[in-house]
């Protein structure tokens, strides 16, 4: 396998190239973004380049795709008078001094109840993967009877803090949400479900898997695009 590049505009695609023994160029855009071509052994490389260009918008596109879902939240410094988001509304930190750790939500503050300032960071976290425990099963549980006329069912469903997705199904049909999730408003939180769900029923993002997504949430550009810059 070897890397090449090809400039398309003001964009660079970069791709891994691998001859194998197939009849046609195959590319794959991969979540992560990377980008994938496989080529017939007797392809000649301007060849594959000339296909990689002609597909150059899709690539981009399907890039673009992806990006949507990478979290893109700042880091946080967990002082009091920062702004931290729950279901989409933002809150103010207030850290407070008491002997009995908690966290809580009250009168527009995200309140930390603790003795150690240094524990603000892990005593959030914890909070929210609490929060996204009981109220992403609630969420879902619609949307998982929904697909089950489609003949699927997720195998389990994981939260997870993840650093590059907001939402994968992996091959046994287990369903992961990141934790970070939590501070969307509902119908992103949503949209991403149904994304993964749709996945259960087409692997792959080709045309049946938009129009399923499409016919089981008609608005998810919206939510797409409001998780796009709800955590910017």
């Amino acid at each position: 396998m070897s890397e090449h590049r090809l400039q398309f505009g003001s964009k660079e695609i970069v791709f891994d190239l691998k001859y194998q023994e197939r009849k046609s160029l195959g590319i794959t855009v991969h979540p992560d973004r990377k980008v994938t071509v496989k080529a017939p052994v007797d392809v000649a490389l301007d060849k594959v380049l000339e296909k990689v260009r002609k597909r150059a918008p899709w690539i981009l596109k399907q890039q673009s795709y992806f990006l949507s879902f990478e979290p893109l939240t700042p880091p946080r410094k967990y002082v009091s008078g920062e702004g931290h988001l729950y279901l989409g509304r933002q809150y103010r930190l207030k850290i407070l001094d008491a002997p009995k750790e908690e966290v809580k939500l009250k009168r527009g503050f995200l309140e930390v109840h603790t003795r150690d300032k240094t524990r603000a960071k892990k005593l959030v976290f914890d909070w929210y993967k609490a929060r996204a425990e009981l109220k992403f099963r609630e969420i879902a549980e619609k949307w998982i009877t929904r697909f089950k006329k489609y003949g699927v069912e997720p195998s389990a469903l994981v939260v997870k803090w993840m650093e590059k997705r907001w939402g994968s199904c992996t091959p046994k049909g287990k369903v992961i949400l990141n934790i970070e999730l939590m501070k969307a408003p509902k119908g992103c939180i949503e949209y991403v479900i149904v994304h993964e769900l749709c996945h259960l029923v087409h692997h792959n993002h080709n045309a049946a898997f938009f129009e399923l997504q499409t016919r089981e949430m008609p608005e998810w550009r919206k939510w797409k695009e409001r998780l796009e810059n709800v955590l910017a």
